[in-house]
């Protein structure tokens, strides 16, 4: 008689963190050592603010690990010959022979010197996203903080092409990298572009969801019905680029067309902004000569006085007034004057007089009458004067919000659209308080994980800021990586995540079309890349290539074959999601709508038996630290956090990892693992590897009161710095000062972004002018093409899994381009059919897909793709915006960014 042996079945806790709007908690089923399912962790339901769920990208993780086109060996090129058409004739070769070969290159470069003549480093690395690639690199930080110096600049599309604006001007206004809304108490948003329900992740569409049952009122203005516009209350089919347009108008019909003084937080405007500063003629604000402390003019004394005197409790908001101080220019200029003066919130009223709703109306095809609705829904809705009692502290309660999209707040109209959006919360109040606008998490500033420790006492009353000098003698004249984010960018700061934040794309430009009085271009001798492939999420593709051709040596850690690393010299297989270790924080707040009540650490861990050879990241910083001669180096960067954030020492407690040993993962971890518990419990309790092998994730409480600035900022006497930007406008005049005097006027335009008040210019036409600059007609490209996000794509990599695309085809608009009904059939289109998209420096095609969910005048390829090397994708013959995308300087905005957004043409193709 056969006797049945019931399977053994595990249930393992790990993570996912495909996207930043992760960590989700869950649990991979395993069924005799083979990893069949996945499903949420019940365990960890009471502290994950979505009840435990996870999103569509987990449940393909099964799928990844055993996909049968993976890399499952390390690889050496054998063809030099670099180019699409040429088979780079991969060769296996041991893990021992492909890190000899790796550090020995590494070597070469350390005898040679770590930058070249041009004073780049020799050695550069690109990761993907950001957001995401510090969860899946180990301790491979730790090996690049113990090398030396590294260019970290040289983009794959993750910077430049990100919320990019936004990052850097959410975290100089109010530490807010990214901005969410609090939805669980607002009751009106205003979304531009805003697509939280496909890049959310569970969290942000549970958040969403609730809000909806619970009444509130959300509009979205966007040119194609996304996602999120889906589930909205109404769509307005705003055009392309527009946006600040019909934010300076409802501005102007708040300021202008209501009386301010009855609907406007007044009270908040004198204590909390900029408003009551005085502005002298020269745009600088007016400062007692003595302290250097802006002025103010005291409505009861009659007089100018400094902005923190406690004896004025009615400081002027509007009005012209006669007073004597200093204006403080560039450079430290002063000078002295007795003159009119007006306060920063009469020169706000002036300024947006002309940007009447009619005059928004023509620009952006949206009716007068609906932004004057939307400004007194706005209004209406913010409750001036309510409060909420949260966690025993009495809060303002200003449940208004208004939301920016990638596109929105990238590239030109960027600064434009954040300033006017933030302006708009300040007025009523809304500004990092229960119902308004809130930043999530800081990465410019420091300490990174706790924002309202970054909150430090800065000049004239403001926070301090990381900002790049632009003083004579402070300024970091010669660019010290390709993408030169501190000469060029004074708001992109120095922290780890400034190169990515940086100009990304300069380095692929400038090696094709250097510019006047700038460092030659060079390629690095070496290049690591890591979860990117920019010859995919780049602009104007042909040109990555172009230049893949010529780097000399690039190393890939790679998943399957890709466009990026069909040009690497060594492939070395990833270790994946499922096959590695790691401990990563979470909770607290964090990107997109991570809104946690608490916070704590998760461990990502194997599942199963590998069938690739792969190694962990971990183990290969450790060997590659060893073989290059930099191990001590390395132990000690692990030591003090690096690649984990939490130091190994700490008060009552020593982890740390000693000099020469040459530890595994394993051990490396556990000795994390123990740290960052002890870090949290005050050295009360502490946790090994073991411990969260079986558990899974440790927490502590995270008080809602973390959530808001509010009380930081008025704990520590500060102001949010609107709606004046002097120290933009010094900024801007300092860093113009030092280009010229190098001669350098290339960047000229950019430099015409620093204005203290900002307004509006023709940022569509910025984009219809790469017509002209390529020998064309702006004519001859009517069309608009925009891209969005997938929950299925975005940040992953999974396009090579079958799974995803399954999936995706139950979502209108993948795997085509999505054009509106009535204008396809006018260009004889019909469903399915074959089009060509033409722009003035590409072509790509793919299959109509036709919807009434489009501006007539607008075409969508959603995500990036385009691919021809990738397994699966390949296969898939999407269109990609990035194949007919200019990388051009002109599109390129102050703080470096640009958008995707390409004027085109489209027409059928023979059926």
């Amino acid at each position: 008689m056969d006797v049945t042996v019931p399977a053994r079945v595990e249930k393992v806790p790990t993570y996912c963190y495909q996207c930043v709007a992760g960590p989700d908690l869950l649990k991979v089923i395993v069924r005799d050592g083979i990893a069949v399912g996945v499903e949420p962790n019940a365990d960890v339901a009471a502290e994950h603010p979505a009840c435990g769920k996870v999103c569509v990208r987990a449940y393909g993780l099964v799928q990844k690990l055993y996909n049968p086109a993976r890399i499952r060996t390390p690889l050496r090129r054998t063809n030099p010959r670099k180019g699409r058409r040429e088979d780079p004739g991969w060769e296996p070769i041991s893990w021992n022979e492909a890190l000899d070969l790796l550090a020995g290159k590494l070597r070469a470069l350390r005898s040679t010197g770590l930058v070249d003549a041009a004073g780049y480093p020799r050695l550069a690395a690109t990761f993907g996203s950001g957001g995401i690639a510090p969860a899946y690199l180990g301790t491979f930080a730790a090996f690049l903080a113990a090398w030396g110096p590294v260019d970290q600049g040289i983009g794959s599309g993750q910077g430049v092409k990100c919320y990019h604006s936004e990052h850097l001007y959410g975290e100089f206004w109010h530490r807010a990298f990214t901005v969410a809304a609090d939805v669980p108490r607002c009751d009106f948003v205003l979304s531009f572009g805003y697509n939280g329900d496909a890049s959310g992740g569970v969290t942000g569409v549970w958040r969403h969801a609730e809000a909806r049952v619970r009444g509130l009122r959300w509009v979205q203005l966007e040119p194609h019905l996304s996602v999120t516009g889906a589930g909205a209350t109404e769509w307005v089919p705003i055009r392309p680029k527009t946006d600040p347009a019909v934010l300076f108008a409802l501005l102007h019909a708040v300021l202008l067309e209501h009386d301010w003084r009855a609907v406007c937080d007044v009270v908040f405007l004198e204590r909390m902004t900029s408003s009551p500063y005085l502005v002298g003629p020269a745009g600088w604000y007016l400062r007692d000569p003595g302290s250097g402390k802006p002025l103010v003019w005291d409505r009861d004394r009659d007089r100018a006085v400094p902005f923190d005197d406690p004896a004025c409790v009615r400081p002027a908001l509007d009005g012209e007034y006669i007073a004597a101080g200093v204006e403080v220019g560039a450079d430290g200029v002063r000078r002295s004057l007795s003159e009119r003066v007006r306060p920063a919130f009469q020169l706000l009223l002036e300024h947006v007089r002309p940007y009447t709703p009619e005059w928004a109306a023509e620009i952006a095809d949206v009716p007068a009458a609906t932004i004057r609705s939307l400004a007194a829904e706005y209004l209406a809705s913010a409750t001036v004067g309510a409060t909420i009692e949260i966690d025993g502290v009495t809060y303002p309660h200003r449940p208004v919000a208004v939301l920016l999209g990638k596109s929105v707040c990238n590239g030109w109209g960027g600064y434009e659209a954040c300033w006017a959006r933030t302006t708009l919360a300040a007025l009523v109040g809304a500004l990092e308080v229960p119902g308004g606008i809130l930043g999530t998490a800081v990465r410019l500033n420091r300490p990174a994980q706790n924002r309202l420790d970054s909150v430090r006492p800065g000049p004239d009353g403001f926070m301090d800021q990381p900002l790049n000098a632009t003083t004579r003698e402070h300024w970091q004249a010669a660019p010290h990586i390709r993408n030169a984010y501190r000469t060029l960018v004074p708001l992109a700061g120095n922290s780890a995540w400034s190169a990515a934040l940086g100009p990304a794309h300069l380095p692929w430009l400038f090696l094709e079309d250097p510019p006047e009085h700038w460092p030659a271009p060079t390629l690095p001798d070496v290049w690591l890349i890591y979860r990117t492939n920019p010859a995919i999420s780049n602009w104007e593709t042909g040109r990555i290539e172009r230049d893949l051709e010529r780097f000399p040596f690039v190393a890939a850690f790679a998943y399957t074959q890709d466009e990026t690393n069909w040009y690497a010299d060594l492939l070395l297989p990833e270790a994946t999601d499922l096959e590695s270790v790691q401990l990563y924080r979470v909770g607290g707040t964090k990107y997109i709508e991570q809104y946690w009540h608490h916070a704590g650490w998760a461990l990502r861990q194997p599942v199963a038996a590998s069938a690739c050879d792969t190694r962990d990241l971990t183990d290969v910083a450790t060997e590659l630290a060893a073989r290059v001669g930099i191990l001590d180096g390395y132990l000690e960067a692990v030591n003090r956090g690096a690649g984990s954030t939490v130091p190994l020492r700490g008060e009552g407690w020593d982890f740390a990892l000693a000099p020469g040993s040459r530890p595994a993962a394993a051990e490396i971890w556990d000795r994390v693992c123990r740290a960052a518990t002890a870090s949290l419990s005050g050295g009360r309790d502490v946790r090994d590897l073991e411990w969260f092998r079986r558990n899974g994730a440790y927490f502590v409480p995270f008080e809602t009161r973390n959530y808001f600035l509010h009380g930081t900022m008025v704990a520590k006497g500060l102001r949010y710095e609107l709606p004046y930007q002097e120290r933009i406008k010094r900024m801007g005049e300092e860093l113009a000062a030092r280009l010229h005097e190098r001669g350098i006027t290339w960047w000229d335009v950019q430099l015409d972004e620093y204005q203290p008040l900002p307004g509006w210019r023709d940022f569509p036409g910025i984009w219809r002018g790469t017509a002209a600059a390529h020998g064309r007609s702006a004519a001859e490209f009517p069309f608009w093409l925009l891209t969005s996000r997938s929950m299925q794509y975005s940040w992953g990599s999974n396009v090579s899994l079958p799974i995803l695309a399954d999936v995706a085809r139950n979502v209108k608009g993948h795997f085509g381009l999505m054009l509106n009904r009535g204008a396809a059939e006018r260009l004889g289109i019909a469903e399915g059919d074959l089009v060509e998209i033409e722009s003035p420096t590409g072509r790509t095609r793919g299959r109509a897909i036709l919807r009434e969910g489009v501006r007539p005048d607008v075409a969508v390829a959603l995500q990036q793709f385009g691919h021809w090397a990738t397994p699966f994708a390949r296969e898939l013959q999407m269109p990609s915006l990035n194949e007919v995308a200019s990388m051009d300087l002109a599109l390129t905005d102050a703080t470096g960014s640009g958008a995707d957004l390409v004027p085109v043409a489209i027409r059928r193709l023979d059926r």
